[in-house]
């Protein structure tokens, strides 16, 4: 399929893979992120070095030159910790800024990654579905401007704009830059406990999948699948786990034993708040250890249904890697020497 695309982040973890992707099918592609890329430059893809949330005047240029037929907005500032203002300026300036170029250079598409985050209250969910309701107070600044970017995002769809949202949940796989090498970080410090009563059920996203979504969501887009515009879906595996059985799975794959500890989760919340109020007095910019946000993320269920996102896209989605050759390729690369 020859087309165009614009990916923000495209030097990213997801960005990239979404861009593996769309080159293998023979799309020109363009990526935008705030740091330099050689190796994406190197197989053919266009680098503009820029912060969205500024004026994006190089932006526009970049889509109407090249005439870029659709948007992966990628770009985030993740994290559970730290001051507002610069997840307002990453997470919803630059996304409003995303909005306006794709509208001034005529963009018919915009496919936005936001996050399961964006909904949640503090509870379990289970095989929950697209229609939950954001919450109405955040434990932390990411999960909040990401749903301020979401409802962006879907208001801004209309007739000359289609968009749709994707929230993959715990992405991982070969390359992470996160999720993998922090809990291997913590179990090798001796700090990592099951929080809870280890029964969670959680949904993962393997980052080939997470990729793959995005370019089905982006093509039922084209071909005029009204069930997707201006909504938001849940991406995963298909298959939920249970968090710290996985976890264990990973550990021992690894070389490590596995975690036994426990913490409850109330003493877990405790300890978050503690911390968060010591390094907000110390000025401290690094993020404590625990946080509300992850006690809380860590004792849940997280688990989401995929159904109505493939039956939106009218069968372009199939799960391209199951859970567990996804773990299996994802233990062998981080048991690398």
């Amino acid at each position: 399929m020859s087309g165009s695309a614009a990916v923000t982040g495209g030097g990213g973890f997801l960005g990239g893979a979404v861009v593996d992707a769309l080159l293998e099918r023979g799309e020109r592609v363009a990526s935008i992120s705030r740091g330099a890329y050689p190796d994406l430059d190197a197989r053919g893809v266009e680098t503009l070095q820029a912060d969205l949330a500024d004026d994006p005047a190089g932006l526009v240029e970049l889509l109407r030159r090249r005439e870029v037929d659709t948007v992966y907005h990628c770009a985030a500032r993740p994290g559970v910790f730290g001051p507002a203002e610069p997840y307002e300026r990453a997470n919803v300036v630059a996304t409003t800024r995303v909005i306006d170029a794709c509208r001034a250079a005529s963009v018919p598409r915009l496919v936005f990654t936001s996050s399961p985050s964006v909904v949640f209250g503090g509870g379990d969910h289970v095989n929950a579905g697209p229609d939950l309701p954001y919450p109405d107070r955040y434990l932390a600044h990411y999960p909040r401007t990401k749903a301020e970017a979401e409802r962006l995002v879907l208001a801004a769809d209309g007739p000359e704009l289609a968009t749709v949202s994707l929230r993959p949940h715990l992405i991982f796989g070969p390359g992470d830059p996160n999720l993998i090498p922090r809990l291997l970080e913590r179990a090798d410090a001796g700090r990592l406990r099951i929080v809870g009563d280890g029964e969670s059920e959680v949904s993962l996203t393997y980052v080939e999948n997470a990729a793959a979504a995005h370019l089905a969501a982006a093509d039922a887009l084209r071909e005029g699948a009204k069930g997707l515009r201006g909504r938001a879906f849940f991406v995963n595996n298909e298959e939920p786990v249970r968090l710290w059985d996985w976890i264990n799975r990973v550990l021992e794959g690894t070389g490590r034993p596995p975690v036994t500890r426990r913490v409850p989760a109330a003493a877990a919340y405790a300890v978050g708040a503690a911390l968060e109020l010591l390094y907000r007095s110390l000025r401290r910019a690094a993020e404590p250890p625990m946080t509300r946000f992850v006690a809380r993320q860590l004792a849940a269920s997280h688990s989401y249904d995929m159904v109505p996102f493939t039956r939106a896209c009218a069968g372009r989605y199939q799960e391209p890697v199951s859970l567990d050759e996804a773990t299996r390729r994802t233990i062998a690369w981080a048991a690398r020497p």
